[in-house]
């Protein structure tokens, strides 16, 4: 897999681990994190929201372009870029947009509620707060995200199994042409 590789799907899904395990199998890569861009922002940050205001969203989007200038960057420097962020409902076809390089590869990592809850549980950093539930995250996931790239159920797969799906499937991963 070359190019840029977007891996998304809800907070515990299994992007940070999928992502930097895909970058180790690949000979050169780089594992670009979504939210180390929204960490940066450490005077007037406005976090995501069910009831997210203007500024929250435009900050979003300033995340998700920042993202995509550095995947193209890398992708330009001949390394296979993979992002991992949380890109859900509209913006996933808009994230898709905003990254020039091709081929770019979407994957969405789907694991049922309760595989996400026992994920969460189990780590150290919380992915849920700001009054946001799995359960909300799954139904923006599930009913408002466009069904663009592999789309996949990993609630009974381990990271390397995930991975292995992920390489033998790439050509279901790839959205066609360049963006306009």
């Amino acid at each position: 897999m070359r190019g840029v590789i977007l891996i998304t799907g809800i907070s515990a899904a299994g992007k940070s681990t999928v992502a930097q395990r895909l970058a180790e199998r690949l000979p050169r890569s780089a594992h670009v994190r979504g939210d180390v861009f929204r960490r940066m922002v450490v005077g007037g940050r406005a976090e995501m929201t069910p009831e997210a205001d203007a500024e929250a969203v435009r900050q979003l989007h300033m995340r998700y372009r920042l993202a995509a200038a550095t995947a193209d960057t890398y992708c330009d420097a001949g390394f296979t870029a993979i992002v991992q962020d949380v890109v859900l409902g509209r913006d996933l076809q808009l994230f898709t947009e905003i990254i020039r390089s091709r081929p770019l590869y979407v994957i969405v990592l789907a694991p049922d509620p309760a595989t996400v809850e026992r994920r969460e549980t189990a780590r150290a950093k919380t992915g849920y707060g700001g009054g946001w539930t799995i359960s909300q995250l799954d139904a923006v996931l599930r009913e408002e995200t466009p069904r663009i790239g592999l789309w996949l159920d990993t609630s009974r797969q381990t990271p390397d199994e995930t991975i292995d799906e992920i390489i033998s499937r790439a050509g279901e991963a790839q959205i066609a042409g360049a963006p306009e």
